[in-house]
């Protein structure tokens, strides 16, 4: 068989790939697809937790073509919940002229903001938001670490007005140490009209973001992307009770971030708490 023959024969025999061939291998990668990882932090996430076993590696550019080759057999939804998708578009800055006092206490605006929280040097500051629901009718509030990515849900099933997000907060705020509770940034959104009554309840700093600048919230804005796979768009979130949203905070933050060198919200914050 000359040289043309013996490739031609190779490329009618393809390797197999590691998925196929190596059931722990497969088994971790699923697992990891059943928790809404995607493909490259399985990837990475491997490297962790197996370090010295070198047959337990595949790149995130396998797990793909293999999610995609499922796609043309028909998994089309499956392989759809396993990636992410939506991107939340930059809205423009607002010229200076244009901001005001949105509410009747004043506020602290992030440009007043310490640089120790800016740059993540000190934990315990957060960033929070509302995910809406169907109409707007229907909201859950996120609360996120900056420093460790730690992400808590916040049940509001008497709506989302100021009150029911100021009680709602100021009681899953409570449940955190007080060196945990440095500061909170929000934007303009009128649910937090009692911004004054939770800074007095928790002893927490509320700043707020310019309008139309969620880029100043990233570290949230980029959490409620991830959440959008568990709360889509236009569906009622009343539905969801305590235990459904503890349950998607748990997946959410045993998963690993690039941003954390592939440590996980929940390894970090544990971290902390014990170095306490």
């Amino acid at each position: 068989m000359g040289p043309n023959q013996a490739a031609s024969a190779a490329r009618r025999r393809p390797k197999q790939s590691k998925l196929v061939t190596n059931d722990q291998l497969r088994q971790v990668v699923e697992d990891g697809l059943s928790k809404r990882w995607s493909p490259e932090e399985i990837s990475y996430r491997l490297v962790k937790d197996y370090p010295q076993d070198t047959s337990m590696r595949v790149s995130h550019e396998t797990i793909y073509q293999a999610l995609y080759f499922q796609a043309r057999g028909g998994l089309k939804r499956e392989v759809a919940q396993a990636l992410r998708t939506g991107r939340t578009r930059r809205k423009p800055h607002r010229a200076p002229d244009q901001r005001r006092q949105r509410f009747v206490d004043p506020m602290l605006m992030i440009s007043d903001r310490p640089a120790t929280i800016a740059d993540r040097a000190v934990p315990g500051h957060w960033e929070g938001d509302l995910i809406m629901g169907e109409a707007n009718k229907t909201a859950i509030a996120t609360l996120v670490e900056r420093a460790t990515r730690y992400t808590m849900l916040v049940h509001l099933p008497g709506g989302h007005t100021a009150e029911a997000v100021r009680d709602g907060l100021i009681t899953t705020i409570s449940t955190l140490p007080a060196h945990l509770r440095g500061s909170l940034t929000w934007d303009q959104g009128s649910e937090m009209a009692g911004h004054k009554q939770f800074s007095m309840a928790t002893d927490m700093a509320v700043y707020f973001c310019d309008p139309a600048s969620p880029w100043q919230r990233g570290t949230n804005e980029n959490t409620n992307g991830l959440l959008r796979q568990y709360f889509p768009k236009g569906t009622d979130l009343s539905v969801y009770g305590v235990e459904d949203l503890e349950r998607v905070a748990q997946q959410l933050n045993g998963r690993p971030r690039k941003t954390l060198g592939w440590d996980t919200p929940a390894e970090r914050l544990r971290d902390l708490l014990q170095a306490q």
